[in-house]
C-alpha cells in the first residue's frame, strides 16, 4: 500500500530426553481428556521441559501517527524509521489500518494502478473487504480473516480498493499490509498470487504457562482460550499455508479472555522477531523484565534465544507476530521497488516509466 518517498537507500548487511518423554505423556493424556488440538496443548508442562534461552526485548516502538494511502487506507506506519532496514529483515514495511467506519459510497476508495518489483506484499483483511486486480489477470476479493499474498518478483502492476460490495454497504474496515523482501536470487522470479482463505489457516491452541491438563481441556472446550493462527512458518509442529522464498513466520495470535496469563512462543534462534499489539495491551519479555506495549505499539526482540514470553495485560489482547531469517543482503528501496543496488533500482524505475516493467 505505502508508497515511500521516491529516494534510493542502499544498505550493506550489518555484522552479525526426559523432558520430551513427559511432554509426550502429557499430550497423550490430553487426547483422552478430549482437549481440541491436544497434541499442541503442552504449555502446562513447561516446568518439565529443558531450560530455554529467552529472547529479550531490544526496542519498544509506540503508536505512530496515521496517514492516508490513497483515499481508502488510513494507516499506522508500524515500523517507523526502521522500515527498509536490516534491523527487521526480511520484513520491510508494515501498514496497519485500525477499525474505522466508512459510509456507503458510489466511488472506489483505495489506490489505483501502480507497479512493484523485487519483493512481496501480504495483505490481511480483519474486517471489511479488499479487492485486488493486476496486469497478470488476477482479480480477487478478500474478506475477514483472508490473506492475499502477492509476489511482485520481476514486476507487476496492480490496484487495491475497498471491494465494490463493501463500498455500496459501508461498514467497519480493518486491515494491514506487510512488505516482505525477496532474496537477491529470487527478485526477478515470475509474479505469483496466493489467495489464502481464513478456513485454510490452522488455529493452534496456546495454553498459558503452568496450566494443568484439566484446566487446559476446560479452557479449550470453552472457546475462550488463546490460539495461534499460522499464516506462514511453523508453530508447535503445524505449518501455515503460505509458500515463502526464505524462512518466515507470520502468526495472528488471540490471547483469549484470561487477563494476566503468561504465554511462551518459540521462534527459531537467529530470526528477527517483531511483536505487534493489534488490540489490548501486553507485557513482553522474560519474567521480571517485561516491557509494556500498548495497542498499535511494537516490540522488536533480540535475535538471540528461541523463546519469547508475553503476558496478556487485558482480556481479548490480539497480536500479530512477524519473524524471519535475516537475508543479510543490501537493500536499495525507492518508491514501490526494492532491489539490492542503486543500479538495479534505477533500472526498475526506468522499466516502469517505459512500460517494460512487466515484460
Amino acid at each position: 500500500l505505502k508508497m515511500p518517498t521516491a529516494r534510493s537507500r542502499a544498505r550493506s548487511p550489518s555484522s552479525r530426553s526426559a523432558g520430551a518423554t513427559s511432554l509426550a505423556a502429557a499430550a497423550a493424556l490430553l487426547v483422552v481428556l478430549g482437549c481440541p488440538g491436544a497434541r499442541h496443548c503442552t504449555g502446562f508442562a513447561a516446568a518439565a521441559a529443558p531450560a530455554r534461552e529467552m529472547k529479550s526485548v531490544k526496542q519498544i516502538m509506540g503508536k505512530p501517527r496515521r496517514h492516508w494511502v490513497g483515499d481508502g487506507f488510513h494507516v499506522y506506519p508500524v515500523f517507523h524509521d526502521l522500515a527498509f532496514s536490516q534491523e527487521l529483515s526480511p520484513w520491510l514495511m508494515f501498514d496497519y489500518a485500525s477499525p474505522e467506519e466508512f459510509p456507503p459510497s458510489r466511488s472506489r476508495r483505495g489506490v489505483g494502478q501502480h507497479g512493484h518489483r523485487g519483493f512481496e506484499t501480504v495483505t490481511i483483511s480483519f474486517q471489511g473487504e479488499v479487492e485486488h486486480g493486476d496486469n497478470v489477470g488476477n482479480k480477487d476479493v478478500i474478506g475477514p480473516g483472508d490473506v492475499q499474498w502477492m509476489t511482485a518478483g520481476s514486476g507487476i502492476i496492480h490496484e487495491e480498493y475497498h471491494s465494490t460490495n463493501f463500498a455500496k454497504t459501508g461498514g467497519l474496515f480493518e486491515m494491514c499490509q506487510l512488505w516482505l523482501n525477496l532474496p537477491a536470487k529470487h527478485k526477478m522470479t515470475k509474479p505469483i498470487y496466493q489467495p489464502i482463505l481464513h478456513g485454510q489457516i490452522p488455529a493452534v491452541p496456546l495454553p498459558p504457562v503452568g496450566m494443568s491438563t484439566t484446566e487446559c481441556a476446560a479452557l479449550a472446550d470453552s472457546g475462550s482460550g488463546a490460539v495461534v493462527k499460522v499464516i506462514a512458518g511453523e508453530f508447535n509442529g503445524v505449518r501455515g499455508p503460505a509458500a515463502t522464498f526464505s524462512p518466515v513466520e507470520l502468526w495472528d495470535v488471540e490471547l483469549g479472555d484470561l487477563a494476566d496469563a503468561a504465554y511462551e512462543l518459540k521462534i527459531p534462534e537467529g530470526h528477527n522477531c517483531v511483536v505487534f499489539v493489534r488490540r489490548g495491551r501486553a507485557l513482553i519479555g522474560a519474567e521480571g523484565k517485561e516491557k509494556p506495549v500498548e495497542a498499535q505499539g511494537v516490540a522488536l526482540m533480540h535475535r538471540e534465544g528461541s523463546t519469547f514470553r508475553v503476558v496478556a495485560a487485558e482480556p481479548g489482547t490480539q497480536l500479530l507476530i512477524l519473524g524471519g531469517e535475516p537475508l543479510n543482503e543490501p537493500i536499495a528501496a525507492g518508491g514501490p521497488f526494492v532491489m539490492n543496488t542503486k543500479e538495479e533500482l534505477a533500472q526498475a524505475q526506468a522499466d516502469y516509466r517505459s512500460g517494460r516493467l512487466t515484460r
